[in-house]
């Protein structure tokens, strides 16, 4: 009953992270379509929307120091956290550039490459090993998203390029969350507090060049209405949920968890489409739904069979090593 007990809060705890992630991600991109498309308010300033984000991120987790109710403990020199920016505003800018200049097809294929490049990274980097289960699960989730989303596939050497740096970026930022955490044994929402000034402030300051050179629009030239006014509102608020869950669950799993599982928010976007506005889903579409969801299932449970087995072993160990130190003044007498 003991053991029970201890496993109950930790596993409250990651389903609500879990959740907390999918429902924020899939509330962003609800308020995002009807702030960003042609037939909602078409606010197609897209770096400058990111900067709003983290403008606001970076003032509740100030707000939340100044009140009291967290707390900055540990220092991260400064150079970490001028890389941890560069390559996270990078990952902003570089997938920008590829919704731009890509397919949606050939978009979709770009970010469901980050799932195996963060495997490979971060085997490369911490020799994080996969068992075969891990792997087999991981090919389940990418051939079923991709069989559902990837439609129009049309690739050019720029938009490629850009693919490249945005799969790059976003999963060196992913593993940077995770790591930063684990070498300075910082709480994910303090680490965002130390990342997202930074990120804020360099943000604010490229957006206008970037969002003028891909649409050849300043913020300026947008008239806000009460209505674009209030998703903007929206949209950002859910963006703080979205950050601190992205933060918390990378914290607590890995970024190869977080690439997995999070395909799930796809899955939940394709649905409420279909049931909210009517979008059409063929028999392709609830297959590739179904294999990807399956995938998920194995991959938990595959990593749920390593962890078992991990603590087996090491419960083995110690009990070697306490009966061997009991038998040494047995032995010596």
């Amino acid at each position: 009953m003991e053991i029970k007990e201890r496993k109950s809060p930790f596993t409250v705890c990651n389903v609500g992270a879990w959740s907390m992630t999918v429902v924020s991600s899939v509330g962003i991109i609800m308020a995002n379509r009807q702030l960003m498309s042609p037939q909602g308010f078409a606010f197609d300033l897209a770096t400058t929307l990111s900067s709003f984000h983290y403008s606001l991120t970076a003032l509740v987790c100030l707000v939340s120091n100044a009140v009291g109710y967290s707390a900055s403990t540990r220092v991260i020199p400064l150079w970490e956290l001028i890389l941890f920016s560069v390559v996270a505003n990078a990952s902003i800018i570089a997938m920008n550039f590829s919704l731009i200049l890509n397919s949606q097809g050939f978009f979709q294929i770009s970010r469901l490459s980050m799932v195996p490049v963060v495997c490979v990274m971060e085997w490369i980097l911490h020799g994080k090993q996969f068992s075969r289960g891990a792997k087999m699960a991981v090919v389940m989730v990418v051939v079923g998203v991709s069989i559902s989303t990837v439609t129009d596939v049309k690739v050019n050497a720029k938009g490629f390029l850009c693919a490249c740096v945005a799969v790059f970026c976003t999963s060196l930022h992913q593993i940077l969350i995770g790591s930063l955490q684990k070498k300075y044994s910082i709480g994910s929402f303090e680490l965002l507090t130390k990342t997202t000034p930074m990120q804020a402030l360099s943000l604010l300051f490229l957006s206008p060049f970037i969002d003028f050179y891909l649409t050849g629009k300043l913020l300026s030239n947008y008239k806000f209405s009460s209505g674009a006014f209030i998703f903007l509102l929206l949209s950002c608020s859910i963006a703080v949920f979205c950050k601190v869950s992205l933060y918390l669950c990378i914290g607590r799993f890995s970024a190869a968890s977080f690439q997995v599982l999070g395909h799930m928010k796809t899955i939940c976007v394709m649905t409420l489409a279909w049931l909210l506005f009517d979008s059409r889903l063929s028999l392709k579409n609830f297959l590739g739904m179904a294999l990807a969801a399956m995938g998920m299932l194995a991959y938990t449970w595959a990593v749920e069979a390593e962890k078992e087995a991990t603590n087996s072993k090491s419960l083995r160990n110690r009990k070697d090593k306490v009966s061997g130190e009991v038998m040494k003044p047995l032995t010596s007498t």
